[in-house]
């Protein structure tokens, strides 16, 4: 039931995704990256994503293909009803622990713009949508004389340290081209693999295709209609925030109380940028 509830704010705070966006460039390469990350320090529970990296000549766009699902889902007519029934068939199947349904997983989106050297990152927390910038390619590499194989590119490795952790990148001069999955770049060749020493943060790319497509700025899709500006170290202590106290949150924007139990009262999820 909680559930439940939880998903009825967000559908109905929804403003419709799918007005006209702005298109940024057309890509010529998609990447594909499974994302594994641990969400729970206590439990060790990991979740999964499935993130997509368009490149074009002057910009990128990653983001998560699920919560692309969920804002397609939210373009089509009678969105509400398929949503329900799909979410419901779910339930009935595997029981209210089920995430078989469509649901936003990472809501980070990732725009790295080559020609100005910067990062704009859209986020969430709760029905706020945010907009702040960041560096292009921030990370300062170490070349490493380690090599293998990822999707029969030969790859070599480089390590870093970088937003309090130590990460360790294979990237390939085969694919002569300075980017990668987040906010990974600033290698002379395409990063097929990213993960922290601890590896609760792991990116492995899956697939790569030639893909001509437009990449375009996506709006918010919460009922601010709007994004808040902010700054990175401001969003990373309020996300923070909101992770220790998610229900504390629903109930202050809502109105509807969640129960005690809802505060986590302590912090469960170590933030992949640890520098706030």
């Amino acid at each position: 039931m909680l559930k439940k509830i939880v998903l009825s704010i967000g559908i109905l705070t929804t403003s419709l995704f799918c007005n006209a966006q702005k298109k940024l460039d057309e890509s010529f390469l998609k990447c594909v990256y499974e994302f594994v990350y641990l969400k729970d320090t206590l439990t060790h529970k990991k979740s999964d994503d499935i993130l997509h990296l368009q490149i074009g000549h002057n910009c990128s766009k990653c983001y998560s293909y699920y919560s692309y699902q969920v804002d397609s889902l939210l373009c089509t007519p009678n969105y509400d009803k398929k949503f329900w029934k799909i979410f419901n068939d779910a339930m009935d199947k595997e029981g209210a622990s089920s995430s078989n349904y469509p649901h936003k997983r990472m809501k980070t989106y990732v725009y790295k713009n080559y020609p100005e050297g910067k990062i704009t990152v859209t986020d969430g927390l709760s029905l706020q949508d945010y907009i702040y910038e960041d560096e292009l390619n921030a990370q300062n590499w170490e070349v490493m004389d380690s090599t293998k194989m990822v999707l029969d590119n030969s790859c070599q490795l480089a390590k870093c340290t970088f937003r309090g952790r130590q990460w360790m990148a294979w990237f390939t001069l085969e694919i002569p081209i300075s980017d990668g999955p987040w906010k990974f770049g600033g290698l002379p060749g395409l990063i097929m693999e990213v993960h922290d020493i601890g590896k609760q943060y792991n990116f492995e790319i899956i697939g790569i295709e030639k893909k001509e497509e437009p990449i375009v700025f996506s709006k918010t899709y919460v009922g601010s209609k709007k994004f808040g500006k902010t700054k990175r170290l401001e969003f990373l202590k309020a996300k923070k925030s909101y992770l220790m106290n998610v229900g504390g949150y629903i109930e202050m924007e809502t109105g509807i109380d969640l129960g005690s139990n809802s505060s986590q009262k302590m912090m469960r999820y170590d933030l992949i940028e640890r520098d706030y």
